[in-house]
């Protein structure tokens, strides 16, 4: 096997590449530092461990098509082609040689499937089909990142409630970022109950008609007399 790996700015530095967890993308960048010289990788569990990252990086590299699962646990590297040429005398055949005849090379020299007999890792992951790699599927995935102060501040201010943000940030950062059982997936919705607790953001805001603001006029003008005399209410 090849001791160098490339790969090509067209891939690593799309939007759809980018848009990514930073777990995701490390997780594609070592995987295809230890794929074989087709692109497969026979490990890719081993491989989250290495790096750190999660399921949901690999859930989220299914679901934006930058990897192809197979049902024995092997997973391919779908631009492998566009990363990586090798020379044919350093050239090493996969060893998944009934996986390779799944594959076939599109326009830009993408793997593709040739039929649906795919399957993805057995890591307890969901079967991937056309309904679960939509846009729900990819915002399900994307792991969740508790705010930072400035963060929570900022939207506070945009929403107008006033919240005491030591106590939040403490509150959820000593239980894990938990809302009663279940992981948090949006911080945001949390402020928003939060600050529903406060008795400051829920009082009602007093009104006035214009006959009580015509009052208080009256009110302050003959305060103003009081205060500073004729000559002061003429402007002398």
């Amino acid at each position: 096997m090849a001791e160098r790996r490339m790969f090509a700015k067209t891939i690593v530095l799309s939007d759809a590449f980018l848009d990514m967890p930073v777990g995701a993308r490390c997780l594609y960048m070592t995987m295809s530092m230890l794929a074989d010289d087709d692109g497969f990788v026979n490990s890719p569990k081993s491989v989250i461990r290495q790096t750190g990252a999660t399921e949901d990086d690999l859930k989220v590299l299914i679901a934006k098509k930058f990897i192809i699962p197979f049902d024995n646990g092997v997973i391919v590297i779908k631009h492998w082609r566009i990363n990586n040429y090798l020379r044919n005398d350093r050239y090493q055949p996969t060893v998944y040689t009934e996986q390779m005849e799944q594959l076939s090379l599109d326009e830009n020299k993408a793997y593709t499937t040739k039929h649906n007999a795919v399957g993805i890792p057995s890591i307890g992951i969901p079967s991937i089909g056309k309904d679960s790699i939509g846009k729900d599927s990819i915002k399900n995935n994307v792991r969740f990142t508790p705010p930072t102060v400035p963060e929570l501040v900022d939207y506070c201010r945009e929403i107008g409630v006033v919240i005491d943000e030591d106590e939040f940030m403490n509150h959820y950062n000593s239980n894990g970022w938990m809302v009663g059982r279940v992981k948090m997936k949006d911080w945001k919705a949390a402020v928003r109950n939060w600050a529903k607790r406060e008795p400051w953001n829920s009082k009602p805001k007093k009104t006035f008609s214009a006959s009580e603001m015509e009052a208080e006029e009256q009110d302050i003008g003959e305060l103003r007399k009081e205060l500073f005399g004729e000559e002061q209410e003429n402007g002398i």
